[in-house]
């Protein structure tokens, strides 16, 4: 299969779009229509791997972490990231780069530690938005006149506001009384400059998803009669599963939880049973890769614990959520002192913190098995590898 080919299977799964912003994915190099027949996967594109990849007669090297993720204003041979692309393109192997784009989906960093801790019922930690790449909902407030309220409701709606599951047109309205006073220059559709008006006004609220924003926006303002319409524009935010009790049952999560397989940062799941901090620290010790890192806790050893959030990667960010989510334990890396200790201060669950590297790897069997099954139902063959190459930057313990 051509290296395009190949490309476009992991595209298809790791959309590039949903990359952050600041991240850096896809082709960093390779021609496009070069026969692929080995694919080396790795964590990260360092010399090392670079060398396995060689080594092994790849034509193709994947990896998670960016090679250019900062701008550099050279490639020269006399730095790291420029010798490592020196040898790659010398050697004729093209390389790869799913980033933040494998950490969102179905498949990805998230579900791959998910899986290898075995939990069930996983559901995502922080939605990233719906399959056509909206990401969370707003919420739109806006004060009308009474006689103009209709006008208004109907051009955003047009605009897509009110949308909800199955539901369109909703949104909320309740009368009230509002007051300005026209200044000199101003062209008041009711009332006189100078003289201050009290009017009969609704507030309209209504959700919308959040790519939609100028297009409601503009909406709003065309339809309505003010020069300057008062309104607001509310980015809101997940607050996790409501702790209901289910009949005969401990808590439950609404119908309306984003489902399994949805996109977005970390998941949160169940164990089989409750079981001691201290035994799934070991747990997670023994299906992750080994590291000088090792596995640090936080909490009581003895403390029960069944509902386990993990967030693949550097999930600091996520804290928060993990608390919400009613998480017993947070399974991620890179936590910081003062950041974790006040955590746990203000009653959050037990961390354990693993090595970066480790907690991203789980991942690589599961997109080379994508590759290798994809390419085979296509009636082609590829040879598929996974780096086992410790490429974390800590190396031992005193």
């Amino acid at each position: 299969m051509r290296l395009a080919g190949i490309t476009a299977l992991l595209d298809g799964w790791y959309d590039p779009s949903w990359a952050e912003p600041w991240d850096r994915v896809g082709l960093v190099c390779g021609d496009p229509e070069q026969e692929v027949r080995r694919v080396l996967f790795a964590v990260d594109p360092v010399e090392a791997v670079v060398e396995e990849a060689l080594d092994l007669g790849a034509d193709l090297l994947v990896v998670h972490h960016p090679l250019l993720l900062t701008p550099v204003s050279t490639i020269a041979a006399t730095t790291a990231k420029g010798r490592a692309l020196h040898r790659l393109v010398r050697g004729g192997t093209a390389l790869f780069t799913a980033h933040t784009n494998a950490d969102v989906p179905a498949d990805g960093t998230n579900d791959a530690l998910a899986g290898v801790l075995g939990l069930r019922d996983t559901r995502v930690l922080v939605p990233t938005g719906d399959t056509e790449g909206d990401e969370g909902l707003d919420k739109l407030v806006v004060l009308v006149p009474v006689t103009h309220a209709d006008q208004v409701r109907e051009a955003v709606t047009a605009a897509g506001a009110g949308a909800i599951g199955a539901y369109d047109s909703c949104s909320f309205t309740v009368r009230g009384e509002g007051r300005f006073r026209p200044l000199p220059g101003a062209e008041p559709v009711l009332g006189q400059v100078g003289g201050l008006e009290v009017v009969e006004e609704c507030r309209v609220e209504a959700v919308l998803r959040r790519g939609l924003r100028h297009e409601v926006v503009t909406a709003l303002r065309a339809a309505h009669p003010y020069e300057e319409p008062a309104f607001d524009l509310v980015e809101l935010v997940d607050t996790g599963p409501p702790r209901t009790v289910a009949a005969g049952g401990p808590a439950a999560g609404r119908a309306d939880d984003p489902a399994p397989g949805a996109r977005g940062h970390g998941r949160v799941g169940t164990l089989p049973g409750t079981v001691r901090l201290g035994d799934l620290a070991a747990t997670v010790a023994g299906v992750l890769p080994p590291t000088a890192h090792g596995v640090r806790v936080a909490g009581d050893l003895d403390r029960p614990v069944r509902t386990v959030a993990v967030g693949a990667g550097s999930g600091e960010s996520l804290l928060e959520q993990a608390r919400r989510s009613g998480a017993d334990v947070y399974v991620t890396s890179d936590l910081k002192h003062h950041r974790a200790g006040e955590f746990l201060e203000d009653g959050g669950p037990a961390l354990l913190d693993v090595a970066h590297w480790a907690a991203e790897w789980p991942w690589l069997p599961v997109v080379a098995e994508k590759v290798a099954r994809a390419v085979r139902e296509e009636g082609d063959t590829v040879v598929t590898r996974v780096s086992t190459l410790v490429t974390d930057p800590w190396t031992s313990r005193a």
